[in-house]
């Protein structure tokens, strides 16, 4: 069995020393990597030093079998804010936008193909590509005074990039309308129209996390990454296609030592050995 996340970092203990600096600031515990956004007075906004670090690590995770599942959070008081406004502003030109919004579309995709489960862990605000993020990750779970906007209508700018991943998460009126309006939904809100999973009191976002990294990483890794992979591939497939691919993919999962133990252990009413 794989061993359980210890207990992480409380958010209000802040950065470490060494990482004070760091836009992006990893905490391993156990099997469970920690990314924290680490520009607190900036409300995490998403500058391009922050999306390099993302992309960084979540590609060094990405190839550490060590690593079963992951937790993206901020530092300070807020989850992330979004690009950062003052950053775009200081060097406006079509080339520049585009490369900044494909960056930060590539960062999101890559969360969803990495083979480890990655989960937000938000408090306060999460608007704009901040709530793009919380969007793009497998699971989220939040604080329940937390909220959430695409708000970048409200300045003239549509949220386009961040409609792919709210529109993916929520039903179509429940993202028109974030999107058209700009208006905050809250946590509970957010639960509802499948943003976030779960929300719970502040004080218990950390427990909450923890055991679900806990549930994770007490099953086969095998299994969770051809699941995931599985997952997202099939959704931008048609009905016979996703069932063909699903198909290979369950038969070659069955074939893992770890599904044969799993299913002998149930038939023998013993728990697994993994």
């Amino acid at each position: 069995m794989a061993a359980n996340p210890t207990a992480a970092i409380p958010a209000a203990a802040g950065p470490s020393a060494a990482s004070a600096d760091a836009p992006v600031e990893r905490l391993d515990r156990g099997a469970g990597a920690w990314l924290w956004l680490n520009r607190p007075k900036a409300y995490n906004a998403l500058s391009e030093a922050v999306l390099e670090a993302l992309d960084r690590e979540l590609r060094a995770i990405g190839d550490d079998p060590a690593v079963r599942a992951v937790v993206i959070a901020g530092w300070g008081p807020a989850f992330c804010a979004g690009h950062d406004l003052r950053e775009m502003r200081a060097a406006p030109s079509l080339g520049y936008y585009q490369d900044l919004f494909a960056r930060c579309g590539r960062m999101m995709t890559l969360i969803q193909r990495i083979p480890q489960p990655v989960i937000a862990r938000v408090h306060g605000i999460a608007t704009a590509a901040g709530c793009q993020l919380v969007a793009a990750c497998d699971l989220a779970l939040a604080s329940d005074d937390a909220r959430f906007a695409v708000s970048g209508v409200n300045l003239g700018l549509f949220c386009s990039t961040p409609s792919v991943a709210v529109s993916r998460n929520l039903s179509r009126k429940a993202a028109m309308h974030m999107l058209l309006t700009g208006e905050f939904i809250d946590a509970a809100t957010a639960v509802r129209e499948g943003l976030v999973n779960r929300a719970v009191p502040a004080a218990e976002l950390d427990a909450a996390v923890e055991a679900v990294l806990a549930k994770i990483v007490a099953k086969p890794r095998e299994a969770i990454a051809a699941g995931k992979g599985l997952f997202y591939r099939q959704l931008e497939m048609g009905t016979e296609a996703a069932y063909q691919l699903a198909v290979q993919t369950m038969a070659c999962n069955m074939m893992e030592p770890s599904a044969l133990e799993g299913v002998q252990a149930f038939l023998d009413k013993r728990p697994p050995s993994w």
